[in-house]
């Protein structure tokens, strides 16, 4: 069994830290500075990391090798299978012209206003789609639709990456709070009652921010009521959701609520009409007088109510397997928690990636696509998402590599190490490990409990300094290869996700710092909003 290092440079945390972080600044310097792209950026982070753990922690060839074939294998089966088969949805609706159908019902029936139409489709339609499937998904349907509705690409890339920070941690039917609540043995309800009790306030805050980035202050103070509304009614439904019904359903709740509020809202008021935000109306006949508009909405109404009913009834559950992963289960002692780590593969047949695959055959039926078209839709697929798929295997190897090899414990030791202002950074250890891993979910798998063991050494509250790991790594979403390959694949910026990565930034820094400044006034003044 190997144990892992924690402090094997020079016997000291500092420097031992430093270079634990270098796979990470190797990607993050290879995306912000050389602008590359992801998987070159992934590539080149998980062989750093290979060097660092083999020759520095002294991590086994062996295991060092498993413990990447492990996240490569997770990040195929379940994350990728997610992303193949929503993009494949997006693809049927795309050869069925229901897709330009979507599009436009939006013309039709929303303000022809540019700020409107991202609020509406960004935030809130985004939104739907996160609590669906998740994985950077939502990303590369609405930016598309925003594309076609005359946004330009890289606009249309950032502002759907900066929204979609509002429903990550309660994404794809509130996986990641589970998760949480398994890894660091806290009760999930509790961990979901203080998540609703942070992102509610950024969920509100984000259409006026966004808004006012894409469109400048004044601008948006003249949409201001519409924003009201649509972050309102998120944040408020997001707050009663996780606290009083059901934290797995937060995301739908919210975003249908802030959906059917704001449209319905946009029939008594619209704002007075500005030429600078108008919106890109070409070509639209050529799809009005074959599909009317309302047909656009079938793909999305049959894909919720297919993946809702599979979640409650708990399909995903038949034929799960639990295997234990050979050759790296057990091999590796954590030091830190004394105790061996577990490695374990859970297989489901019938998980969420084949709930979206039931989903699109409906609607392939439903909209009478035929089957040659169909094999189109599976190849325009394969084509949108291999690099992606290239991408998100490395940059989750590298998570796991890190994981196993004890890197990332190194790294969380010295986050801890700041004492009574570990409040301040926690969210920062959620957003290093949503950057790296690219998921909520696997981010609170990595450092959950790490947050956890933190705050029992500082006399922290563990409720939330663990919810607040999922809180900051949503923050950190909007600036993970995996999110943004994903978010290219459907695009014209494939290659350059870079260029992306730069734009949402300095975006992803600022929200991250907020609220560490809330936990922070959380742990200090307001411990009433803590559950117990």
């Amino acid at each position: 069994m190997f144990h892992q290092l924690l402090t094997p440079v020079g016997n000291s945390l500092f420097p031992s830290f430093l270079v634990a972080a270098l796979p990470i600044i190797v990607v993050l310097l290879l995306l912000g500075w050389a602008r590359r792209p992801a998987w070159q950026a992934s590539l080149a982070g998980l062989i750093v990391g290979l060097v660092v753990a083999i020759f520095i922690w002294q991590f086994p060839v062996g295991l060092a090798l498993n413990s990447v074939f492990a996240g490569v294998v997770f990040a195929c089966w379940p994350v990728m299978w997610i992303v193949f088969t929503a993009i494949l949805l997006y693809n049927i609706s795309q050869r069925s012209g229901r897709f330009a159908a979507f599009r436009m019902w939006m013309i039709d029936n929303l303000p022809n206003d540019r700020r409107v139409v991202l609020v509406v489709v960004g935030f809130s339609f985004g939104a739907l789609l996160e609590g669906i499937s998740g994985f950077g998904t939502p990303v590369a349907i609405t930016s598309s639709l925003l594309i076609l509705l005359g946004f330009p690409t890289l606009e249309a890339l950032t502002f759907t990456l900066i929204f979609n920070t509002a429903p990550v941690a309660f994404g794809a039917l509130g996986v990641p709070i589970t998760v949480l609540g398994a890894v660091t043995h806290l009760p999930s309800d509790v961990l979901a009652k203080m998540v609703g009790r942070q992102l509610p306030f950024f969920a509100f805050l984000l259409p006026f921010y966004v808004i006012g980035v894409y469109a400048g202050f004044r601008n948006m103070l003249r949409v201001w009521p519409v924003l009201l509304v649509s972050g309102a009614s998120f944040a408020l439904t997001q707050f009663v959701s996780s606290n009083f019904v059901n934290y797995s359903l937060t995301d739908v709740l919210s975003s249908m609520v802030s959906l059917i509020l704001t449209i319905a809202f946009l029939r008594v008021w619209k704002p007075a009409a500005d030429p600078r935000f108008a919106v890109n109306v070409d070509r639209v006949g050529e799809v009005r007088g074959k599909i009317g508009g309302g047909q656009g909405w079938y793909p999305w109404i049959i894909v919720s109510v297919v993946v809702i009913v599979w979640t409650i009834a708990r399909v995903f559950t038949i034929g799960d397997v639990k295997v234990p992963w050979p050759g790296l289960d057990k091999a590796v002692f954590i030091t830190l928690y004394n105790t061996p780590y577990a490695a374990i593969w859970d297989f489901q047949p019938l998980a969420t990636g084949t709930a979206i695959l039931v989903a699109a055959l409906i609607t392939t039926v439903v909209v009478g696509l035929s089957a040659r078209e169909f094999g189109k839709a599976i190849a325009d697929t394969w084509v949108q998402t291999r690099i992606a798929i290239l991408t998100v295997a490395t940059i989750v190897g590298l998570a796991y590599l890190m994981n196993y090899s004890g890197l990332n414990y190194t790294l969380g030791l010295g986050v801890a190490s700041v004492g009574p202002f570990f409040p301040l950074v926690s969210a920062f250890l959620g957003w290093v490990a949503v950057f790296l891993s690219g998921s909520d979910t696997s981010g609170n798998a990595l450092f959950g409990n790490l947050q956890v063991v933190a705050a029992n050494q500082l006399n922290l509250s563990p409720v939330l300094m663990a919810a607040t790991n999922s809180s900051g790594g949503v923050m950190g979403k909007m600036i993970s290869p995996q999110n943004i390959s994903t978010g290219v694949a459907t695009t014209d910026l494939k290659g350059k996700e870079g260029v992306v990565f730069a734009k949402t930034f300095k975006h992803s820094i600022l929200l991250t710092v907020l609220l560490g400044l809330l936990v922070w006034a959380q742990q200090n003044f307001l411990q009433w909003t803590i559950p117990h």
